[in-house]
């Protein structure tokens, strides 16, 4: 036997000689980012041995930390067996995070109750929101948010279904135990707050991307995975919440809204519904950004979508320096001849670059050109010594690196314009193919409805800055915020609502995006970066 000491909270955990560090700390509660679920790859479960033995760091582990770094005893979690007993530091903290809650919410006609009360649920793949609702005057009592539980398995969905893989047996029922915990938690929460019996609970009503939907209700999510990427079930659910361990009143019912892919589901069908995407006589985009970019387009009575891969870079991961939308994460930036001037959540110190962030350095490096329109750093040895710039870029070996804030250090190197660049080809061309779906043009749209939580902190100078969406509109965007935990809202307090919502779904028309009329060349075209005079 060995054991593992928290060095922050002296707490000791037993475990096996030779068991892996990542595992035992998950497995006792104690959370580390790990959005590579343990492969070795993203480099973000750094500890820091204060005393003991680990086994040696594989060559995985070497190419994600720096000589300075190995010398000073920091390892990955996940590349780490423990040998004895040890003491380690945690260096890649959970923090608190910043979680968007409310939205826009459109009139329409409530139906009447005598009392009574219902949730309404938002799961996303990163956070999680459950709002407590009084069913007689339609009022929200209390709001309660939390980081997906499930983000032990993994940080995006592709990440969580490759754990259903790899645990046929139990995988499923593990993930959907992580969330329903997570649920009854903030149930108890919001009911406290508002001093409400939980008894009096009639009705929870789930909005969620596809494969949250299948990992809430334990069904099989493996399917999305993999050609054809069908899900096991599209249609709305209704069930006993008893059913999957939701704990509220004896006779609660657990209503899932209707999906229309795997990779278009209820959140985005809630988002569309919310803003009137069916009523609507021009041409209309909604679309919201996250490690999918989920895009929906109405024009001339139709409703085209499509989803596409962004990668989790707008979300703060696969980037060097990079966190989520957690206190001390760089926000915002101008780079100035006097420096760089930096906006954090909270106002607090630095600590990363959340998604927001990333993309607002992005568009200052194009627009002091440190970065070219192709995505590459310009040759330091170009720049006079007397150039603003200069000092702000160094040289790692043959690779250039931008230096965003030296205590901590905070760079921005060439992979993560990459990243940025990739999810931007992804988004912009997305949105493109639509547009030639319908025959119509980027002129020709009257509006674009950004919603969620990353849209929500996007300035459109950072959008159109870096190209994500194009400047023709930027005085065309509207945002609307968490339009899935609105959407709902609206079933919950309307039956009319709730077929309204089951019938859009089914008139959606998805189009898969590698299957569009030369797609391979849009995305070329999309990587481009806009270019400043």
């Amino acid at each position: 036997m060995a054991s593992v000491t928290i060095r922050e909270s002296g707490e000791k955990i037993s475990c096996r000689t030779g068991e892996n560090l990542l595992n035992v700390l998950l497995e006792s509660g104690i959370f580390i980012d790990n959005p590579c679920n343990g492969t070795g790859v993203c480099g973000k479960c750094k500890i820091k041995v204060s005393s003991g033995t680990l086994s040696e760091p594989t060559g995985t582990e070497s190419s994600r930390l720096s000589p300075m770094e190995q010398e000073a005893g920091i390892r990955l979690a996940c590349m780490a067996d423990v040998q004895g007993d040890v003491k380690v530091e945690l260096l890649n903290k959970d923090r608190k995070h910043k979680v968007l809650t409310n939205g826009y919410v459109p009139e329409f006609e409530m139906d009447s109750f005598e009392d009574g009360y219902g949730i309404v649920i938002d799961i996303g793949t990163t956070t999680v929101v459950t709002t407590l609702v009084e069913l007689r005057t339609g009022k929200e009592l209390a709001d309660a948010s939390m980081l997906n539980a499930q983000k032990r398995y993994g940080q995006d969905v592709l990440t969580r279904i490759t754990y259903e893989y790899d645990n046929p047996d139990q995988g499923a029922e593990e993930l959907k135990d992580a969330i329903v915990r997570s649920i009854n938690a903030m149930i108890e929460e919001v009911c406290r707050e508002a001093a409400v019996d939980k008894e009096g609970i009639c009705a929870i009503h789930v909005a969620a991307n596809c494969t949250m939907m299948h990992m809430l209700l334990g069904v099989d999510a493996r399917p999305i995975g993999r050609a054809p990427y069908e899900p096991v079930f599209k249609e709305a659910r209704e069930l006993a919440a008893k059913e999957i361990g939701l704990e509220a009143g004896e006779g609660t019912r657990l209503y899932c809204l209707p999906q229309v892919s795997g990779y278009i589901g209820a959140d985005i069908v809630a988002g569309a519904y919310v803003c009137r995407l069916q009523e609507e006589k021009g041409n209309v985009l909604f679309i919201d950004i996250g490690t999918n970019g989920e895009i929906v387009l109405a024009s001339g009575g139709r409703l085209l979508c499509c989803s596409c891969a962004a990668g989790p870079a707008l979300e703060g991961m696969n980037i060097s320096s990079g966190m989520r939308a957690a206190e001390g994460a760089v926000e915002d930036a101008v780079i100035t001849e006097q420096g760089v001037k930096l906006s954090t959540i909270d106002n607090k110190e630095p600590a990363g670059i959340c998604g927001s962030g990333i993309l607002a350095v992005v568009k200052e490096l194009l627009r002091t050109g440190i970065v070219k329109k192709t995505g590459v750093f310009i040759k330091k040895d170009k720049l006079s010594e007397t150039d603003y710039r200069y000092p702000m870029i160094q040289m790692n070996g043959s690779k250039r690196e931008f230096i965003l804030h030296e205590e901590p250090r905070l760079l921005v190197t060439q992979g993560d314009v990459r990243q940025v660049q990739l999810a931007k080809g992804a988004i912009l061309s997305g949105f493109t193919a639509l547009l030639a779906k319908a025959g119509i043009s980027m002129h020709d749209l009257d509006k674009v409805m950004i919603a969620g939580q990353f849209g929500a902190h996007l300035p459109a100078d950072s959008l159109t800055g870096t190209g994500i969406l194009p400047i023709e509109v930027e005085d065309k965007l509207i945002y609307v915020g968490n339009a899935s935990k609105t959407g709902a809202y609206m079933t919950l307090m309307s039956e009319r609502a709730r077929q309204e919502v089951e019938e859009l779904a089914r008139k959606m028309e998805y189009l898969e995006l590698a299957e569009a009329e030369n797609y391979e060349r849009i995305f070329t075209e999309s990587m481009i970066f806009p270019e400043y005079p």
